[in-house]
Formats: structure tokens, C-alpha cells, sequence
């Protein structure tokens, strides 16, 4: 498949805008040589002070996030902290550096046969859904823990959201509502992108009914290029990189995801 090709090596960029959406923070980084990310791509970002952990300040590798949005040279991220690399990525003020490579991967195609396109996303799985809805133009169902989560989904028009916890919206999982849009019609492709317990989900779902389905994937990765073989996954024709061949990978090619 065809993809926009990463610069490269690094580039050092600037943080021009923070906000706080919910649990959320939203990084955008100043890049205006940057080619323009395909929907479904990802960079790799690293702070460009402090970056690193210990007494010896070990440098972290770099982390791996899928693109949100891009207008007027600029990136836009959305990340979560949950581990010391986010916490420093999400104490980035406007005016400090980050470093970024990218972007990298097989992003998201056209629908298949005339279906109908439908977004269903989880968590920060939210961010590539709406760089594609921006694209294409489709409807969204979200799914997240809570409330304050929940509010990720404003990132996006008129998504429709699942909470666990049912604080807000439906009271259930991501899927319930994707078998309601099932259920009023089949003619629909897919595009997913959430934690593995939720793509596992919705990959056993749409095998079930027939319907395509593209899945962003997650794995951990470290340089993006394919070299280090860090973010490997098992399909039905063998083992994959994330990084080169996906994270999008077409459902029909997956016989189960792996839950970390």
C-alpha cells in the first residue's frame, strides 16, 4: 500500500500549543517542513530535555503516537500519562522542545465496495479516529472508563460514547453500540482503534457478521524504521512489524489479538 514517507532522522520542533481535554493531554508541536501524515500514521516523540529516568537520567526511548490532527504545519497528539515517558511528554509547555520522527506506518484505506464507513474507538485510540473522520467524514462511537475520560470524546464530532461505568452515555462497552449499527445495517467497513481486550472485541464481532474491518494496533516500539523488530505480531501470514506493515492491519488477517 502506498504511505507517506518519513524524513530521515529526527527533527527538533517546538510546542506551541498545551490544553487539557479530561484525563487527556494534547500536545501541538510546531513542524512545518514535515510532509503531511496519511490517517493512521504514527511519529515518534521524545523530549528534548529531561528525558530520561534514574539518578543517571538513563534515556528513555522514544514513544510511539498516532497523529491526531495536522493543519497549518502543525501536529497534534493526544496522549495519557501512564508511566514516566508520557508524565514528561504531557509536562511539555509551549515554548519546550520535542523531538520527533516520523510519520511512520500503513495508515487507513477507503472503504471497500461502497460500504459505509464507521468509526469505533476506546482511550487514546480516540486520536487517529479523528484525523480519518476529518478525511471521510463518518459517524463515532467511543468508548471510555468514565467520565473524565469520557470528555476525549469532544475531540471528535458528534461521537456517540459507551462508559463503563455509565456516567456518561450508554452504560457498557464500545461494542454494544457497535452491534446496535450492525443491526441497522451490515453494509458498513470498520476502523478501529483502542486497547487489545477492545479490538479483540470488535474484530470477533465483524468476522462473525461478515463485515471488513481496519484495526490500528498497538506494540511497543523503539525506532520505527523497522530495524530493532520490537513491535513484531502475529498474523495468519506470519509475523509482521507494526512500525512498516501496519499499526493498521485488516482484520481478516488476524486470528486473535493479544492482550499485553
Amino acid at each position: 500500500m502506498s504511505r507517506t514517507v518519513a524524513p530521515l532522522g529526527r527533527r527538533l520542533s517546538e510546542v506551541v500549543e498545551y490544553r487539557r481535554v479530561g484525563a487527556y493531554d494534547i500536545l501541538v508541536a510546531d513542524d512545518p517542513d514535515g510532509p503531511d501524515p496519511d490517517p493512521g500514521q504514527f511519529y515518534m516523540l521524545a523530549a528534548a530535555e529531561r528525558w530520561g529516568g534514574g539518578s543517571d537520567e538513563r534515556p528513555f526511548l522514544p514513544r510511539a503516537f498516532s497523529v491526531m490532527r495536522r493543519s497549518a504545519g502543525r501536529l497534534e497528539f493526544m496522549l495519557e500519562a501512564v508511566g514516566p515517558g508520557t508524565t514528561r511528554l504531557g509536562e511539555l509547555r509551549p515554548g519546550d522542545g520535542l523531538w520527533i520522527a516520523g510519520p511512520f506506518g500503513i495508515g487507513f484505506a477507503p472503504p471497500r465496495d461502497g460500504r459505509t464507513p464507521l468509526l469505533v474507538g476506546g482511550g487514546v485510540g480516540t486520536a487517529p479516529l479523528a484525523i480519518w473522520q476529518d478525511a471521510i467524514g463518518a459517524p463515532v462511537i467511543l468508548g471510555f472508563r468514565d467520565a473524565e475520560h469520557a470528555a476525549g470524546a469532544s475531540l471528535l464530532a458528534d461521537a456517540r460514547v459507551a462508559t463503563d461505568d455509565g456516567s456518561v452515555g450508554h452504560k457498557g462497552p464500545v461494542t454494544d453500540l457497535l452491534l446496535a449499527e450492525i443491526g441497522r445495517s451490515a453494509q458498513i467497513e470498520v476502523y478501529s482503534c483502542g486497547p487489545p481486550g477492545m479490538l479483540e472485541a470488535v474484530r470477533v464481532i465483524c468476522a462473525e457478521h461478515e463485515i471488513p474491518a481496519q484495526l490500528a494496533l498497538e506494540s511497543g516500539m523503539a525506532c520505527g524504521y523497522g530495524a530493532c523488530f520490537g513491535c513484531v505480531v502475529p498474523t495468519t501470514g506470519g509475523y509482521v512489524r507494526l512500525c512498516v506493515d501496519g499499526p493498521v492491519l485488516d482484520a481478516s488477517t488476524l486470528e486473535r489479538i493479544a492482550h499485553p
